[in-house]
């Protein structure tokens, strides 16, 4: 089922955490912020919105790094009822697209649930001082390849916070399959 992210809640803090990642390590907010902030962005294996978008999601991420915008990917779906979206399948995932940040897992769901995702992929885009600066789409392709010279509406925005310290107050918001929260919590 499909689901549109809120419009961004400008200077809303960025909730904590400590999660374990796909890499073996585990990690919290202060450990994937960059010195101009940081990209929190969750996603999952099987979301077709999700898997059309990983190379320029990997691009992106990879060219931000520059920018001192540091990044982070979170899976937060019920795994029985998704299994596809296991640990384990994460991990292969996040070899097989040689994801440049870590991809961490939300078990009991209270990190999205935290944050108020309700999408795959769903942006957040943190200042330095954790005030969310972004909450819009990756891009316009949805779930087309798009065209090469498709505007980076993420990458343009988290430049500008890394400039600035504040994204454009125009903002796309990011459309996806829905968190697939678990029943009985």
């Amino acid at each position: 089922m499909a689901a549109t992210a809120p419009v961004c809640d400008f200077g809303w803090p960025a909730p904590s955490f400590t999660l374990p990642a796909t890499d073996g390590k585990t990690y919290g907010l202060g450990d994937v912020t960059g010195p101009n902030g940081v990209v929190i962005v969750f996603i999952c294996n099987h979301c077709p919105f999700v898997k059309a978008i990983l190379g320029r999601l990997v691009r992106d991420a990879r060219d931000l790094a520059g920018h001192g915008i540091g990044f982070a990917a979170i899976s937060s779906n019920d795994v029985t009822a998704y299994p596809q979206d296991s640990f384990e399948n994460m991990a292969i995932l996040a070899r097989e697209e040689g994801f440049p940040f870590p991809y961490l897992f939300d078990e009991d769901q209270s990190v999205a649930s935290a944050y108020g995702a309700v999408c795959t992929p769903d942006f957040f885009g943190f200042d330095a001082g954790h005030g969310l600066q972004y909450r819009g789409r990756l891009d316009a392709s949805g779930m087309n390849a798009g065209p090469t010279d498709l505007r980076r509406e993420l990458y343009e925005a988290m430049v500008q916070v890394a400039e600035t310290g504040a994204a454009p107050k125009e903002q796309v918001p990011s459309m996806g399959c829905s968190i697939k929260w678990k029943t009985d919590i």
